[in-house]
């Protein structure tokens, strides 16, 4: 955490937070992965896409280890369930 989080009252980012709120608080639409990636630090990224209100969105996320054990429900064409925040569309996950 940098001085300025700290003036500023910043917590550090944990995405096991943000995740948890989106399962327990997302809408739930549909989505297509577009892609797969492995990031710099190893860990794999499926790319996807969802529209909500005619408007079309475009996120990644990081598979989780459960998601990892279904490798054939993440490759670039499949129909995946996304949960977003209804108050922050861009804030998205793969279920």
């Amino acid at each position: 955490m940098g001085i300025v989080d700290k003036i500023l009252g910043r917590k550090p980012f944990d995405p096991g937070a943000r995740r948890r709120f989106l399962l327990e608080n997302g809408r739930i639409t549909d989505g297509t992965i577009i892609d797969t990636k492995i990031d710099a630090d190893g860990q794999e990224l499926v790319v996807f896409v969802y529209t909500l209100n005619g408007v079309d969105f475009e996120s990644a996320d990081a598979l989780t280890d459960e998601q990892k054990q279904r490798p054939g429900d993440y490759v670039p064409g499949a129909k995946v369930g996304v949960r977003f925040d209804p108050k922050n569309q861009y804030n998205s996950i793969v279920e």
